[in-house]
């Protein structure tokens, strides 16, 4: 019986997540040149493929399948990120591409920009549809001047650059 215990534990401990945190990063630098924002986006990979497969009626999508994959990443960057003008503008996003690494993706899109980022507003809920303690850290980088923003559950919107 001890042994049948045991080896339901190991079975336990395997099942865990593969990090306790649920976290993702996003540098977002102006570029004075082409009047856009450089959007990099840091996300772990299995929760991304979680998400891509619940927006893909629990369909696996597997992120290294970029055939598939791309379409369901940018479908979901541009319905989880989002920049607003003050006017209320949603302003134009534009997948570059991805990046594997080891257990991380990076994202990239670039997001056409207006000369007055003094009442944009980011509103960041990726991955927050599956955890409810996702963070989601945005660096905006702007004429040299760095911001951090955190994203979270019922604080999924900011008003940055005032």
């Amino acid at each position: 019986m001890l042994s049948f215990i045991s080896f339901l534990s190991w079975i336990y401990l395997l099942a865990e997540p593969a990090h306790e945190f649920h976290t993702s990063l996003a540098q977002i630098q102006y570029n004075t040149t082409t009047k856009s924002f450089e959007v990099s986006l840091r996300v772990f990979t299995d929760d991304l493929e979680a998400a891509l497969t619940r927006e893909n009626n629990n369909q696996k999508v597997s992120i290294s399948d970029t055939k598939l994959a791309d379409p369901f990443i940018e479908k979901y960057i541009n319905k989880h990120l989002l920049i607003h003008t003050k006017q209320g503008h949603k302003q134009q996003m534009t997948f570059v591409g991805k990046e594997i690494e080891v257990d991380v993706t990076w994202i990239y899109v670039e997001v056409s920009a207006t000369d007055d980022l003094g009442g944009l507003r980011i509103q960041n809920t990726i991955l927050t549809e599956l955890f409810d303690d996702q963070v989601n850290i945005v660096n905006l980088n702007y004429l040299r001047k760095t911001s951090t923003y955190l994203f979270k559950n019922g604080q999924t919107v900011q008003d940055v650059g005032n």
